[in-house]
């Protein structure tokens, strides 16, 4: 079989191979499974197949959550072209599996904090029965959200799937409501966070880059100092966030440790990116290839951080599996085993890479259009949400923030796009009755002039316009709904609405449809394990 053909042989048949190596990672997990922790590690036959059937369904909901969440990570720089699909999905899945076995470990945050008060369930078995059918249904949920092209929180996922099951097992009483209040208030806050920061980020790179006469000293001056701002705020997030199993620091000294390095990067890349720059052609894309390398470290260590944190979504429940089949303490704070922690790094990594482009795509091209500068500010948007969030005590989404940082991206550009043709037409209305060559020559000149300078000029087309009106001249200024539809060709060319719709959708019906699938499988693991 030639090359080509075994390309074509691939491309027809990629469902199918995709399932094939999915369900045979899977058989292998098992395996693994059995021998590790079945009788010689004192369990009985009856527990040993328990917890082979638990191990593969908590790997298949780590499988679901690389497919879903690397989006999150990689969809910006994917989307902007900073990085190939292929590339990405190397990366990610390296730093993914890294993040997990060398930062991971610790149990999942819902059974830390109490969403379940495990105490109270009569047996291990009611506990174990709760766990399976709730990672069962956070998995089915992921992989349905998946398929129709939904980046949704697997955190939530996981959290509505405990809160159903628990609710199934033991009543409502047995729910702690406040956390799953503050959960059900990050679904507005995350994505208003992400979307303000990273649209705020975003102007701001235009009117100190891109809106400047002379974008290549611009681009000099103030990239660097916008990189030293990504070193920083990426340090203080890996510390606080990614690295909380190998170093403990305070808010502070994480503050701290990133402005030295910040501070640092700043100074050793000045002159590399004046280099840089001075290369480049005065314009946007030659701006935008400034951002390429930061964009890619920045989306490796959100793989880093996701991988050490999200983890413990699929292995945190398993381990509480193994601990109960074991006779352990139901609500004591357990740490994974070591092979289950590679058993759900692995998954996070296989998951990603047989299922991830899909999501990674919608994320990255099918909500609005990106660019470096645009994947930039999305990107500092997570960090700078996560941060903030976890100060303030705020349980956020990473998915919710970048997905909002795409939108809040989006809706910028339609807002700037909406104002630029009110200024155009103001300039055509300022030079009624003029030579056109004169009209496109001065418009040429308001699009390459600085902010100030474009107020000033269009201050001077307002006073011929109302000049000319007082002497009853006709004015070609647009009326309000010219206005308005134009205004909705830019909304539909910029964001697409349809995708807005079916991931907000997601996002609302996550916790719900993840508690009621878990609520409904706790029945049917307990009649199938009675």
């Amino acid at each position: 079989m030639g090359k080509n053909a075994g390309f074509r042989f691939i491309a027809r048949h990629q469902d199918a191979l995709q399932l094939g190596a999915a369900l045979l990672f899977l058989v292998l997990v098992g395996g693994c499974a059995y021998v590790m922790g079945g009788p010689p590690a004192g369990l009985t036959p009856s527990a040993t197949w328990l917890l082979v059937v638990a191990t593969v369904v908590g790997v298949y909901m780590a499988m679901n959550i690389g497919a879903n969440d690397v989006a999150n990570n990689m969809g910006p720089a994917v989307g902007s072209g900073a990085i190939t699909m292929g590339a990405a999905l190397a990366v990610a899945a390296l730093f993914e599996a890294l993040g997990a076995i060398v930062a991971g470990g610790e149990v999942v945050n819902t059974i830390k904090s109490g969403i379940v008060d495990a105490s109270r369930f009569a047996d291990a078995d009611t506990y174990v029965r709760v766990m399976l059918a709730a990672l069962l249904a956070a998995a089915l949920w992921l992989n349905l959200a998946t398929a129709l092209g939904a980046p949704v929180s697997t955190t939530h996922s996981i959290i509505g799937a405990i809160t159903g099951a628990g609710i199934a097992a033991g009543g409502w009483g047995l729910i702690n409501w406040h956390n799953v209040g503050s959960i059900a208030l990050s679904w507005v806050l995350s994505p208003l966070m992400g979307g303000v920061l990273a649209a705020g980020f975003l102007y701001v790179i235009k009117r100190s880059v891109t809106y400047r006469s002379d974008r290549t000293a611009a681009a000099r001056r103030v990239v660097p100092l916008l990189i030293g701002l990504m070193v920083w705020a990426y340090t203080t997030y890996m510390l606080l966030k990614g690295m909380g199993r190998l170093v403990t620091v305070d808010f502070l000294e994480a503050l701290l440790a990133g402005a030295v390095l910040a501070l640092g990067v700043w100074w050793l890349t000045r002159k590399s990116i004046a280099r840089l720059a001075s290369r480049q052609r005065s314009g946007k894309d030659g701006v935008n290839r400034l951002f390429t390398w930061p964009l890619v470290c920045s989306a490796a260590l959100l793989s880093f951080a996701h991988g050490a944190n999200d983890v413990a979504n699929a292995v945190g429940p398993l381990a509480g599996i193994y601990e109960a089949l074991q006779g352990g303490a139901l609500a004591g704070s357990l740490v994974s085993p070591w092979w289950i922690l590679l058993a759900g790094a692995l998954g996070l990594s296989v998951g990603l890479v047989l299922y991830g482009a899909k999501l990674v795509r919608v994320v990255g091209r099918e909500i609005t259009e990106l660019d470096n500068m645009r994947a930039y500010a999305i990107a500092m948007a997570v960090a700078i949400t996560v941060i903030a969030a976890s100060q303030l005590g705020i349980p956020v989404s990473t998915t919710h923030i970048a997905i909002g940082g795409v939108f809040g991206v989006g809706f910028l550009r339609e807002l700037l796009k909406v104002n630029y043709a009110r200024m155009e037409q103001t300039v055509f209305a300022g030079h009624q009755g003029e030579d056109q060559a004169a009209v496109r020559a001065y418009l040429a000149r308001f699009e390459a002039a600085e902010v100030a300078d474009k107020k000033r000029m269009l201050d001077d087309m307002k006073r011929r316009i109302r000049q000319r009106a007082a002497a009853h001249t006709e004015s070609a200024v647009l009326d309000k709904s010219e206005l308005k539809a134009l205004k909705k060709v830019y909304r539909k060319e910029i964001v697409k609405r349809s995708a807005v719709m079916r991931i907000v959708a997601a996002w609302i019906v996550t916790v719900p449809a993840s508690a009621l699938l878990a609520a409904f499988l706790f029945y049917v693991v307990r009649a199938v394990l009675s």
